[in-house]
């Protein structure tokens, strides 16, 4: 999982619940079934979690349901951020005494990276300085996620075969390698954050293209008259 100069965690790491540690290393199957939508998988293909969309008139959002369609978090976009945040909140409250950590993208432009810091919401440290933090980018599927502002990992995300004897990557399938004793709740809703930034900014994106080809347009017919 790690490079020599990448040390994955053996630190008890438990931010939604202790009841999501695994005392080994943990591999999980995520599967992008549509823009917001996520399957999660033990490798033996049981679903242990799903991501869906559940945006309110003034917010995109996302939730976090165990296998039973029970939600364990609700993600919230913060509106109106040049840093894309979000909140995470415990169940389905959106109550601030019920938020577990907050994130935002590192730098406001990232050109081909999708690094995140990550921010507990009970944190005695100095607020600037993060708690966690996603490095690497989305779209080759090589994020990392470390602990605070070290080279300590407590997650990966890596590309995933098509089978074993066809080298081929599948776009909408990633593997999420976690260590030991980290809570496996906690990454995935770190991923599916990752996930909805990475969304967001494609939607945006398409908008101003939209834009700017109306602009252009209409530039043309008044040349033309």
């Amino acid at each position: 999982m790690a490079e020599s100069n990448k040390a994955p965690s053996s630190s008890l790491v438990s931010v939604i619940g202790s009841q999501f540690l695994a005392p080994h290393q943990l591999d999980i199957i995520v599967d992008r079934i549509s823009s917001g939508i996520l399957l999660i998988s033990d490798i033996n293909h049981k679903i242990m979690f799903k991501v869906k969309p559940c945006d309110s008139f003034f917010h995109e959002q996302r939730v976090l349901l165990d296998a039973d369609d029970k939600p364990i978090v609700v993600m919230r976009n913060k509106s109106m951020t040049a840093h894309d945040g979000w909140y995470v909140f415990r169940g389905d409250s959106e109550s601030k005494s019920d938020m577990i950590f907050t994130t935002k993208r590192h730098c406001v432009i990232q050109l081909f990276k999708s690094d995140v810091d990550v921010f507990l919401a009970n944190k005695t440290s100095s607020k600037n300085v993060c708690d966690f933090k996603v490095e690497g980018s989305r779209s080759k599927r090589n994020c990392t996620i470390y602990m605070g502002d070290t080279s300590t990992m407590i997650a990966q995300m890596s590309k995933m075969l098509s089978s074993e004897n066809i080298i081929k990557f599948v776009n909408e399938k990633f593997k999420v390698t976690i260590s030991p004793n980290v809570d496996f709740a906690f990454v995935i809703t770190i991923i599916a954050i990752v996930e909805a930034m990475e969304d967001s900014h494609k939607k945006k994106s398409k908008g101003v293209v939209q834009v700017v080809g109306g602009v252009t347009n209409v530039v043309g017919l008044i040349l033309l008259l």
